[in-house]
């Protein structure tokens, strides 16, 4: 680890207003800077390749006191550092080597307050620090933020706080967006042809960001105030009937969330970008070897339709064995349980035909682990006595759903689930859920996350089709693994799609739902549809159960937001490729030149030469390669391609 310390301005001031001052950090390479200006308001901006692309107005904190931290501040001093390691994932969602490489510019008040700003290559972002004696109530924050005329954006709208973030990424001018327009994170702007999308890293302890429009190209952050009074529907939906004037109580020393914004000039590059990651706090957790990431065998999106067997499917032992046969012999590392295998309102009751420990048992003969589905409020109720229960049952992991909000208290739910599943050895992925911030890092158990209208909508909407997945790895991935839940072994064209509940399709090509599992990132990584389609479609299943789950590299080789994307993965020595195509055909250009020199196999999952009129159709071969050879690919409209690049033994 390598750190240098510049000091470049101290002054301390004795009485009187202060003068503004600025100060200006860029990233290691150059081509991003950031001035910020310290006067009677803390204001910055942020130019890339010499063109501004947004700035602040006002930068503030406002205490329950009526003190707002970051106006008419008296500065102690202003410092730049430089932050130069590599960061070593437990589990390598992108890269198992993460340079992280940036400046760092540090003001610091004597009100005991300091705003930190740290610059990448890929972006930048600041928070806030804080070392006051007692604890705080803070009324809200203040972030104004002005984009240049002509900024465009893909703006994830919500109705309101409570939501479980699966949104439509919806492509407008900024100065369209109206006041009331609420969305939330990870957005993406479009800005005098640069990408910026806006997130944040290493909430705790804290509510999540939102934006709202304020209207000419103005976007205003906004955060959930602290719930007062909440009323439950069902056994799931906590919703706020009432609120505190603030968002939240907390330590009065203390960092608060990372305010994100990362940069690329080319579309393709925000797929690269780790910065949620790299600004997460470290690791946590001292002993990580039971950590393990794999593929699932689900069962709630196909809704248990198995068939060609004696026993009747269902919500059963008969039925969760057949999914662990089906996993142990295709190499498969879990099945799941989703709803139904406990007593709704009690997660210790099992169904009547479900013997939990009986399942645990007859996995372990076979390799395989149980991951248990749960409903956060009935599981948070319970918690210790149900990790101590699933912990004896031989459990290896929860899936807490409908969440479905971020103000403090179900943040810190976040945190104390994560906490409490790794000190019983169990991985936690999170449904209804807010976008990723970084938590991986520090608990590598929150393996994955939802928080992305993911192939469930099938099952009810058209919403989830070629052009939505082509969307979301620029934005909502950015932030971090998505649990979209791919590999539906019955395929559509956009004109013979029909929503069914309990026999779901998907939209697109056979080769479109295999190539996204290249694309899509998550340590855990579902397969879909039912053992009884895959074992039909063995060859398929072949190809999909042998694409890693962690990498280590990746490389964006072209994309268009909304439209396409070609990128290639590497895990050891074997390179993978991944295309998307909207409903429109495609020809690309793949360049081998990213592989080492040498001979290699590759073997190819194509669109068929009908997969425009049949989108099961589908080619599968095996060719050698050198490195450097340009391919020609060819995707039918809603298509795909994927490729394991070998060396030759």
């Amino acid at each position: 680890m390598k750190r240098i310390l510049v000091l470049i301005f101290l002054n301390v001031f004795i009485g009187g207003c202060l003068a503004a001052k600025e100060y200006k950090v860029s990233s290691p390479d150059g081509k991003i800077s950031l001035a910020v200006t310290v006067g009677s308001d803390i204001k910055w901006s942020a130019t890339a390749g010499g063109k501004e692309i947004v700035s602040s107005s006002k930068t503030a904190m406002i205490l329950s006191t009526g003190k707002v931290l970051g106006e008419n501040e008296k500065l102690r001093k202003a410092t730049v550092s430089h932050l130069d390691e590599i960061i070593r994932p437990v589990v390598a969602a992108k890269r198992s080597e993460i340079p992280d490489n940036c400046n760092i510019l540090l003001i610091t008040f004597r009100s005991g307050f300091s705003i930190q700003f740290r610059v990448y290559n890929d972006g930048f972002a600041y928070r806030f620090e804080t070392v006051l004696e007692d604890d705080i109530t803070i009324n809200n924050e203040i972030s104004e933020i002005q984009f240049p005329s002509g900024t465009y954006s893909w703006y994830p709208v919500e109705s309101g706080f409570m939501s479980h973030n699966e949104r439509t990424y919806i492509y407008s001018s900024v100065d369209t967006i109206r006041k009331e327009h609420l969305a939330s994170l990870p957005a993406l702007f479009q800005v005098n042809g640069t990408n910026l999308l806006i997130t944040e890293s290493d909430i705790i302890d804290y509510p999540g960001m939102w934006l709202l429009s304020g209207g000419s190209g103005k976007i205003s952050a906004t955060w959930p105030k602290y719930p007062d009074t909440e009323k439950l529907s069902r056994d799931r939906d906590l919703f706020v009937t009432g609120t505190k004037e603030y968002i939240a109580r907390t330590k009065g020393t203390r960092t608060f969330p990372w305010r994100t914004f990362v940069i690329a000039e080319k579309d393709v590059n925000l797929i690269e970008s780790d910065l949620v990651y790299k600004l997460a706090e470290p690791n946590k957790l001292q002993d990580t070897k039971w950590i393990k990431p794999g593929r699932v065998a689900w069962d709630w999106w196909n809704a248990n339709n198995i068939y060609g067997v004696d026993f009747r499917a269902g919500i059963n032992n008969d039925t969760y064995k057949y999914y662990i046969d089906f996993a142990s012999k295709n190499g498969i590392e879990y099945i799941i349980l989703d709803e139904g295998w406990y007593t709704l309102g009690n997660v210790l009751e099992e169904a009547p035909d479900i013997n939990v420990a009986e399942l645990c048992r007859y996995a372990e003969s076979k390799n395989v682990g149980i991951i248990l589905w749960v409903i956060w409020k009935t599981f948070n109720d319970q918690m210790d006595q149900a990790l101590d229960q699933y912990e004896k049952w031989g459990v290896k992991g929860i899936k807490v759903d409908f969440m479905q909000r971020d103000d403090q208290p179900v943040v810190n739910f976040y945190r104390e689930a994560t906490r409490k599943t790794a000190e019983h050895h169990m991985l936690i992925d999170f449904h209804g859920a807010f976008k990723p911030d970084g938590i991986g890092r520090t608990y590598p158990n929150a393996i994955t996350r939802e928080g992305v209208k993911g192939m469930e909508h099938n099952k009810w909407s058209k919403d989830v089709n070629p052009d939505h997945d082509v969307t979301i790895p620029f934005i909502r991935m950015v932030a971090g693994p998505m649990d979209y839940t791919p590999g539906a072994m019955i395929n559509m064209d956009k004109s013979n799609f029909t929503p069914q509940f309990t026999r779901p399709e998907s939209q697109g090509t056979r080769a479109h739902q295999v190539a996204l599992y290249v694309i899509f990132e998550s340590p855990l990584q579902m397969l879909s549809d039912t053992p009884s389609n895959y074992m039909k479609e063995q060859e398929s299943t072949d190809f999909i159960v042998n694409i890693p789950v962690v990498w280590d590299d990746i490389k964006g080789l072209d994309g268009k937001v909304g439209d396409y994307l070609l990128l290639a993965r590497r895990s050891g020595k074997e390179w993978f490729v991944g295309a998307l195509t909207d409903w429109t055909s495609r020809d690309m250009e793949l360049d081998l030149s990213f592989i080492p020199a040498g001979n290699y196999n590759m073997e190819i999952f194509q669109d068929g030469i009908n997969a425009d009129q049949h989108a099961g159709d589908y080619k599968h071969m095996n060719i050698n390669v050198r490195s450097g050879e340009k391919m020609k690919i060819h995707l039918a409209p809603g298509g795909g391609y994927a490729a394991r690049i070998s060396p030759e033994k």
